[in-house]
């Protein structure tokens, strides 16, 4: 027998391919020592044969949080926010399962409940895209993407805010729980920055003039981008931009070159005015999402916007004024997709068509009360023609 007891515990002995194989089973059981016994011979008879031992798969939730803290230590913590927020939904939805458990008819009628919630297609396929991931991670994407179709964005779907919903957007901003939001707005309608973007700007990459304690102009240097052209560009920042930075600056005066723009930090309120207040503010981390402060202030607002509106709205303006070159709103925005671009073309062609109507206007206008030489003004006394 090769399982026997010895001080209270049984062991196993047993020789394999020349090797004299003894353990302790750390049981007092004899069952269970068979078991323990017929696994190792098991182990060692797969290991010899070069079978690969099969993978336990884990749930959903487990495996979410895996991919999340892998993201973020071999991509970039951003990256790892980003998977976060994208499977959070997901998680709600299998989080229960094992991955192996999930079907393209799964992933179908959970493209189809985030629709009917009122989710975006692009926000849908964000979400399945990170679903992709975990799976692909596991090696189980490849026997089911044939029969998963993502769901069809329209690229033409961006709105630019009018002067009265930014006006509104702007004091909610200033009310919000969030005293990062207004800055945040601000500085996204004045320069374009998508939000990606000004999460990556740290003090280094802002070029201020203060004078006695205010900032009187500056620029800022994009450090990253996801775009080769959106990389390193400039932007002069505007006076409100400038007045907005003065105050949200006066935040962190123990802040270096090094510190971000806009650092991880937490709300709380105090007092009997219920008054917002930053802490545990972590100056070597960017912020996180602020899409509840946005959401809200879009209520409060009585609007309906999406953040990249903001950007959306600042490129729309450049391209409104005739006097601002293509290039410029190129190296104002870096990159613009194509069908973007001709978008905001047909908004420059409409502008221009309206310049010269504004024109012919102004010369029919000005011909009718002085005459022109095609068409002289008569005397009320001259004698008209008359054609037979």
């Amino acid at each position: 027998m090769s399982v026997y007891k010895r001080g209270g515990t049984y062991w196993y002995d047993f020789w394999f391919n020349g090797s004299h194989i003894r353990d302790s089973t750390h049981t007092d059981s004899k069952t269970i020592a068979k078991q323990a016994e017929q696994q190792r011979r098991r182990d060692l008879e797969r290991a010899i044969n070069r079978i690969a031992k099969p993978a336990r798969m884990p749930l959903f939730k487990i495996a979410a949080d895996r991919l999340v803290a892998d993201k973020r230590a071999r991509r970039a913590y951003n990256t790892g926010e980003l998977y976060k927020y994208a499977l959070k939904p997901v998680i709600k939805e299998f989080g229960g399962r094992l991955v192996c458990d999930i079907s393209p008819e799964d992933i179908a009628a959970y493209q189809t409940k985030r629709l009917n919630a009122g989710m975006s297609p692009r926000t849908v396929n964000i979400e399945v895209g990170a679903l992709r991931a975990l799976l692909k991670a596991h090696r189980l994407w490849g026997s089911i993407s044939d029969a998963v179709e993502m769901l069809h964005e329209r690229r033409d779907v961006g709105r630019a805010l009018s002067y009265e919903d930014e006006k509104k957007l702007i004091e909610a901003a200033g009310k919000s729980r969030s005293p990062a939001l207004l800055p945040l707005l601000v500085l996204t309608l004045d320069s374009g920055l998508r939000a990606a973007e000004i999460r990556a700007l740290r003090r280094k990459d802002l070029h201020l003039a203060w004078k006695d304690g205010v900032i009187e102009s500056g620029i800022l240097t994009v450090p990253k981008s996801k775009t080769e052209a959106g990389t390193g560009r400039t932007i002069p920042l505007t006076r409100r931009a400038c007045a907005t930075f003065t105050l949200w600056l006066s935040r962190f005066p123990e802040a270096d070159a090094d510190t971000y723009i806009f650092p991880r930090h937490s709300v709380g309120v105090f007092g009997k005015d219920r008054r917002p207040h930053l802490h545990s503010v972590e100056l070597s981390q960017p912020i996180g999402e602020w899409k509840k402060a946005w959401k809200d202030a879009c209520t409060t607002a009585e609007v309906r916007y999406r953040w990249h509106d903001l950007r959306h709205t600042f490129i729309t303006r450049l391209a409104e004024r005739p006097e601002v070159s293509e290039q410029t709103i190129m190296s104002l925005a870096g990159h613009v997709s194509r069908s973007m671009l001709a978008r905001y073309s047909h908004i420059r062609s409409q502008t221009k068509q309206a310049a010269i109507s504004a024109v012919e206007d102004e010369a029919e206008r000005v011909n009718s009360k002085s005459g022109s030489p095609q068409n002289p003004p008569q005397s009320e006394h001259e004698e008209q023609p008359v054609l037979n």
